[in-house]
């Protein structure tokens, strides 16, 4: 007599069973024992009806026919269950959805989606799952078992579905069609998806932006990119990501697998639309084509990043949005404070930071800030010397890309831009503008607060510092900071001792290049600098400032402490110095400090006995300019 009491239960998940049968059948889930193997293919079975199914692949025979279809079943009870796919009878109906199923088994699982049921459980890691077929291929990927092997390329796979996905990129059949709009599918799960579409629409809303889809997947997907949710995290670097094929995408990386391989050059690819691609540049396919311009395209999606207009193509679309503007003239964004109009968001928003002085990127080591975050990056290879733009052509490196761009046009186009005055050429025309200002003497640039004008903007900044006070190049070795990276550059000589100008007249070395280029002109007696007053020649163009002071009278340096006026700035660092008491030119012999670097060049000499004036009539030898001017007076 049965009371339809359960007898037996599953001391791992509480299930009850009726017969101690399922019991033990139901056990092996949760040991994995597969007692049963197939004698032909090896394979193992948990229990012996699913061996006995399998058993029937290996049998080509197929004897039982749909007499609808016509297609062949191997058992009665397959083509039983196929048949119900004809008469489309569902008595199945879920009470909380009322969802229809044609199988009891496929409601079951169904009701677990609502109940959040998950009574199969992977033994090598705590993961739970719904459907029996899902664990099943679950626990493949630590087994690393892929028993479905592709006919065409021998590559195996963990799942019939991906063998199915795969056997697709051999052939270009699209055999599922949509009765609704014709449009075809290779897989029929993706005409499965499609044709909810059309029967029930987009029903998933998003509650943040309002947008709708048509499947709950893609919904979970885009809520994502509000919550910034990324649960998806590769195990070798930490990376995280929102979905499960970008992380997929990304391991490829870790690991170099390239599964996607061209049947005619036989070239892998990581992705599969990297292949599809590819593959139409052995077909010389292009069906997409662009209604303004009539061009043809690859892919959908250069056909939707190309510019109509002049036909260049962009990364993405918010840069060929940008771009189209330029097209148009349009400037649809304007300045609040000063009505100038923008193409884009972005420069109105960088705009504005000229306006508010807002500067939001900070330099961690010397804390300047920045309105550009590109400014930041440039100035930060300042500190740590990077210099990743190398031209192909000399091997020279730098720090910006800007000046990379310039340099190589040296290389293409040599100096095409000649000055009209002087016949000096120049590789850029900017540089040929600033040099123009040297014959017409104009200063369009003007400090705010001294009112200094400057004939160019690199020096107007630089003379800005001397009122901040701002010094953001550091020496490494002593710590003192410069305003400049010239000055920095020029004061790390003297900690290497290197000199490697050289002149080749007499072979004395200098620090710098300007250094040697002005003791040149003691051996060719140039003096390209000319007082417009009195003709008076000079070789350097300080010199030639400072002489024009004489006839202006202009005295620019004032003492804050006697107020004494000075028309040299030497001059006046020098007398500042009688105040403060100041030495700081050492002598490495005796110590003997003194306030000017000249006072301790002279007395240098008394150590080493040089005397590098030499009077032309009896060649008599001086150690002091001064003290040969005397003796030439007397004779």
């Amino acid at each position: 007599m049965h009371t339809g009491e359960n007898h037996s239960q599953c001391k791992v998940c509480q299930k009850s069973f009726r017969r101690k049968y399922y019991l033990t059948e139901h056990m092996r889930i949760h040991t994995g024992e597969k007692p049963y193997q197939c004698s032909d293919c090896q394979k193992c079975f948990s229990d012996k009806n699913s061996l006995t199914r399998h058993r029937k692949t290996h049998i080509s025979d197929k004897p039982y026919q749909c007499t609808d279809c016509q297609k062949c079943f191997i058992d009665k009870n397959s083509l039983t269950q196929h048949r119900k796919t004809h008469i489309r009878d569902k008595p199945y109906q879920c009470s909380e959805c009322q969802k229809c199923f044609s199988y009891k088994s496929r409601l079951t699982e169904h009701a677990r989606i609502h109940s959040g049921e998950n009574p199969y459980q992977c033994s090598e890691c705590p993961k739970h799952f719904h459907r029996k077929s899902l664990l099943t291929a679950h626990l493949r990927f630590h087994t690393g078992e892929k028993p479905y092997q592709c006919s065409e390329c021998q590559e195996r796979f963990c799942s019939k579905q991906s063998l199915s996905r795969h056997a697709i990129t051999h052939s270009v059949e699209q055999p599922y069609q949509c009765s609704e709009c014709q449009k075809c599918f290779s897989i029929k799960s993706s005409l499965t998806q499609h044709t909810k579409i059309h029967a029930w629409g987009k029903r998933y809303q998003c509650s943040e932006c309002q947008k709708c889809f048509s499947q709950k997947g893609c919904l979970t997907r885009h809520t994502r990119t509000h919550t910034g949710e990324k649960a998806y995290q590769c195990s070798e670097c930490q990376k995280c990501f929102s979905q499960k094929g970008c992380l997929t995408r990304h391991t490829r990386t870790h690991t170099g697998e390239k599964p996607y391989q061209c049947s005619e050059c036989q070239k892998c690819f990581s992705e599969k639309g990297c292949l599809t691609l590819h593959i139409k540049t052995h077909t010389g396919e292009k069906p997409y084509q662009c209604s303004e311009c009539q061009k043809y395209f690859q892919d959908k999606r250069s056909l939707s990043r190309h510019c109509s207009e002049c036909q260049k193509y962009f990364r993405d679309k918010r840069s060929l949005s940008r771009h189209t503007i330029t097209h148009t003239g349009e400037k649809p964004y304007p300045c609040s404070e000063c009505q100038k109009c923008f193409r884009d968001k972005i420069s109105l928003t960088q705009h504005i930071r000229t306006h508010t002085g807002d500067k939001p990127y900070q330099c961690s080591e010397c804390q300047k800030g920045f309105s550009y975050k590109s400014r930041l990056t440039d100035h930060a290879r300042i500190h740590s010397g990077e210099k990743p733009y190398q031209c192909s052509e000399c091997q020279k490196c730098f720090s910006i890309k800007s000046s990379l761009t310039q340099h190589t046009k040296i290389h293409a186009w040599g100096k095409r831009y000649q000055c009209s005055e002087c016949q000096k050429c120049f590789s850029q025309k900017g540089c040929l503008t600033r040099h123009t200002r040297t014959h017409t003497g104009e200063k369009a640039y003007q400090c705010s607060e001294c009112q200094k004008c400057f004939s160019q903007k690199g020096c107007l900044t630089l003379h800005i510092k001397t009122h901040t006070g701002e010094k953001p190049y550091q020496c490494s070795e002593c710590q003192k900071y410069f305003r400049d990276k010239r000055s920095l550059s020029q004061h790390t000589v003297t900690h290497t001792g290197e000199k490697p100008y050289q002149c080749s007249e007499c072979q004395k070395c200098f620090r710098d290049k300007i250094s040697r280029t002005q003791h040149i002109r003691t051996h060719t007696g140039e003096n390209p600098y000319q007082c417009s007053e009195c003709s008076k020649d000079f070789k350097l163009k300080s010199l030639l400032t400072a002489h024009v002071r004489f006839h202006t009278g202009e005295k620019p340096y004032q003492c804050s402490e006697c107020q004494k006026c000075f028309s040299v700035k030497s001059s006046f660092i020098h007398h500042i110095r009688t105040h403060t008491g100041e030495k700081p030119y050492q002598c490495y012999e005796c110590q003997k400090c003194f306030s000017t670097k000249n006072s301790l060049i002279h007395h240098i000499r008394t150590h080493t006995g040089e005397k590098p004036y030499q009077c032309s009539e009896c060649h008599k030898c001086f150690s002091e300019r001064r003290t040969l001017a005397q003796h030439v007076h007397v004779l």
